[in-house]
């Protein structure tokens, strides 16, 4: 419930001296970072927190109980116009925001109307908050007959690759994108141990560094080997892998090893993102070059759920195979597949024409 007083917002009551107020400014900061830790955030999002408020509050060169969803405006339209940000960009500073206003009003805000004489308000409200970054962008992945000439072509130049083993790395990484979905990060992270061929009909990967919400770690999942994603797998681990090195027994072994070796342990550090999407790159570039500069290992996730969907696979089943928190998020996935709007014009036509056909007879 809001505060009430029969004050005027300008009329300040400040019972300490300006050190003392920059202080109490710094300890509500301090102090929204501090419930940031007990929910579990990350310290990496923690800083980043830390980073969007004081640029905020730098920008309006005024304290934080002061500031007016005016302030707000014009330090967006800044991000947007003279930063020329990206739209997740401001997006996710504008929630920084509004989180750390909603802290001050939940927790602090009779104790900086007694300090202060101001009543706090949020700056962010319904008409300066950002949309979601993902709204307007639109991706529509490559066809069916596409991605198979991709695989196609760069499976069968793997035995003449200048460099086998990372040749058959990439593109065994990137059949996970293709055929389970799983994210460039989450393929990297992958251990020997996490393929677990005894769980389920088709064995299980272990995804132990899923993307979690809200900067709270890691978000874990199963994801089956579906897709001949088995039978991959065992050529990987029977052929390939074991030509890295002796680690290749070991569980704790990276399943994706870079070329570069540890010294004198006889394994292979785990390989860099840039190395699997370079990969990706190289064989688009190669085998697709329609598509090149334009496919992604993201666009190759959303080609995967499209391609589920569009040979009937449940929506929810899809939510959990690509480890979204929301099903909204799933379905921006899957609308390039999903024929409802057609469905229902072609049906309301049929209707028209049988009653039509019904009048005329």
């Amino acid at each position: 419930m809001p505060l009430a007083v029969v004050r005027s917002l300008a009329d300040v009551r400040g019972p300490g001296t300006v050190e003392e107020l920059a202080d109490f400014e710094q300890e509500l900061i301090d102090q929204f970072l501090l419930a940031g830790v007990g929910a579990g955030i990350t310290d990496g999002s923690l800083a980043d927190d830390r980073s969007a408020l004081f640029e905020f509050i730098r920008y309006t060169g005024r304290p934080v109980w002061t500031v007016e969803a005016a302030d707000a405006d014009r330090y967006l339209a800044y991000l947007r116009k003279d930063r020329r940000q990206a739209r997740a960009t401001v997006y996710d500073k504008a929630r920084c925001i509004a989180r750390f206003f909603d802290f001050l009003l939940a927790r602090y805000q009779g104790e900086i109307h007694a300090r202060t004489g101001y009543v706090l308000a949020q700056p962010i409200d319904e008409f300066n908050r950002p949309t979601h970054a993902d709204y307007g962008a639109v991706r529509v992945p490559p066809s069916e007959e596409e991605v198979s000439r991709l695989f196609d072509g760069w499976r069968q130049a793997l035995p003449h690759a200048r460099k086998y083993l990372p040749a058959a790395r990439n593109y065994m990484a990137a059949s996970l994108w293709r055929r389970v979905g799983l994210r460039i990060r989450e393929s990297a992270m992958l251990d020997v141990r996490d393929w677990r061929p005894d769980l389920g009909e088709f064995g299980k990967l272990h995804i132990r560094y899923g993307k979690g919400s809200r900067g709270r770690g890691p978000k874990t999942r199963l994801v089956p080997g579906i897709e001949q994603v088995n039978v991959l797998m065992d050529w990987w681990l029977a052929e390939v892998r074991p030509q890295y090195g002796s680690d290749y027994a070991d569980p704790d072994a990276p399943l994706f090893p870079s070329e570069r070796g540890v010294a004198f342990s006889g394994g292979h550090a785990r390989v860099g993102t840039e190395a699997l999407r370079a990969g990706l790159t190289q064989a688009v570039a190669q085998w697709l070059p329609d598509w090149q500069g334009r496919l992604t290992p993201h666009g190759m996730r959303h080609y995967c759920a499209s391609s589920l969907y569009g040979r009937g696979v449940d929506l929810k089943a899809i939510q959990d195979l690509l480890g979204h928190e929301w099903l909204s998020t799933t379905t921006r996935y899957i609308h390039v597949r999903d024929e409802h709007i057609e469905l229902a014009w072609t049906s309301a036509n049929a209707r028209v024409a049988a009653r039509l056909g019904q009048e005329i007879g």
